[in-house]
């Protein structure tokens, strides 16, 4: 699984990259996505933002990747959503 957080203060450029984000998996908090891993899903992903966002970015905006491995454990409290199929034991 891969989680991917951002912190854009653009708020087009912001709408635009969530936008992105939303072909390739489901937000689970306000600039956090949650997307099914692949290697072709992860440089697809990686390829757009060089290529399409990297160069819009300004020095206050981050993008970070979490390439989350078979090993890692998630816990969820409060309102998270509780889909058993993403929940890796």
């Amino acid at each position: 699984m891969l989680l991917v957080s951002y912190d854009i203060s653009n708020d087009k450029k912001r709408t635009r990259f969530s936008k992105f984000l939303e072909q390739f998996g489901n937000r689970i908090q306000y600039s956090l996505f949650e997307i099914k891993n692949s290697k072709r899903i992860l440089k697809l992903i990686e390829i757009e933002i060089e290529s399409r966002f990297k160069k819009e970015f300004d020095e206050t905006d981050s993008v970070i990747i979490f390439n989350l491995s078979q090993q890692c454990k998630i816990s969820k409290y409060g309102y998270a959503d509780h889909d058993e199929e993403l929940i890796l034991f």
